[in-house]
């Protein structure tokens, strides 16, 4: 008989909430430091026990100042906003990286990443886009979009179709009138998963400009349920497109511009993400999105 067991192995993570507010607020990421050793079938399973929308695992780059895998519960995902803020605030607040210019390796190519007052940002590509009659070949179209939502075509931000924006993952962002049409959203997580497949998406990133219902640049809500998060509270690589949209189809004439995310969540949890557009020639070269991370809890994960 025989009765030898495999121990578990342990590993400590931290939550930090990326794009916090006040003191308050944020979107959780999971954070493994010193990951290198671990498999990618242990990143996952450590993302699942972790639990929340993404996990990032911190180890080290022959060609980056570090080198950053992104686990939802149930994939590997590219680009993470949220937990790329949550790594490099945490790496500053233990002393690991300086204040200036350091990078981020990813398995889509390398990424800047600029440390300002112990905030951190980073980098995203010159938006591409696709509007609405090009998903056509999908087999998809803005009726269904807006029925995944609950939406009709009057919510809608006048002039501004729905369109599919990518600076380096891809979302559709959506305009609607009022705080009260981004407040009684009806979304159809199976409908958007749906969509979300055909059109390989995050999710959508639907949005308002109402001065009745916000101080910044625009307040928000994310669904990405193709990734097992029905909704998050600060979603970096979606802060992005929907800047290049304000800039680029509804003309506002900022560089930097504030997103703010979660306020309409249930329960609320207010995030703040600071987008930075590099404009030449009235188009957008690149972007930074940032903002601060703190440490809300430490873990230790048997995997």
């Amino acid at each position: 008989m025989n009765n030898t067991q495999v121990s578990a192995k342990t590993i400590p993570a931290q939550i930090v909430n990326g794009f916090e507010t006040d003191g308050g607020g944020g979107n959780p990421a999971g954070v493994v430091l010193d990951a290198d050793q671990l498999s990618e079938t242990d990143m996952l399973r450590i993302a699942a026990k972790i639990g929340l929308s993404e996990t990032a695992f911190v180890s080290a780059s022959d060609t980056e100042g570090f080198k950053l895998d992104f686990f939802t519960p149930n994939r590997r995902i590219a680009h993470c906003g949220h937990a790329t803020i949550a790594v490099f605030s945490y790496l500053a607040e233990l002393g690991r990286v300086a204040e200036g210019d350091t990078s981020k390796e990813t398995v889509d190519g390398p990424r800047k990443i600029s440390i300002k007052h112990g905030a951190a940002y980073m980098e995203q590509l010159a938006p591409t886009y696709r509007m609405a009659d090009d998903w056509v070949k999908d087999d998809i179209t803005v009726a269904e979009v807006l029925q995944s939502l609950g939406l009709t075509e009057s919510a809608l931000t006048p002039g501004v179709s729905p369109m599919l924006v990518n600076t380096g993952n891809s979302f559709i962002v959506v305009g609607v009138k009022d705080g009260a049409t981004l407040r009684d959203l009806k979304p159809d997580f199976e409908r958007i998963s749906a969509i979300s497949e055909k059109l390989d998406l995050i999710g959508y990133y639907v949005f308002t400009t109402d001065r009745n219902a916000t101080d910044k640049d625009a307040t928000t809500r994310m669904f990405a349920p193709r990734y097992a998060i029905e909704e998050e509270s600060a979603t970096g690589m979606a802060a992005g497109p929907l800047a290049c949209v304000l800039h680029d189809h509804m003309h506002l004439d900022k560089d930097v511009l504030l997103i703010e995310q979660g306020r309409f969540m249930q329960p609320a949890s207010p995030s703040l993400i600071t987008v930075e557009l590099a404009i030449e020639n009235g188009k957008i070269q690149n972007l930074m999105a940032g903002g601060e991370g703190r440490v809300s809890r430490n873990l230790n994960i048997d995997y």
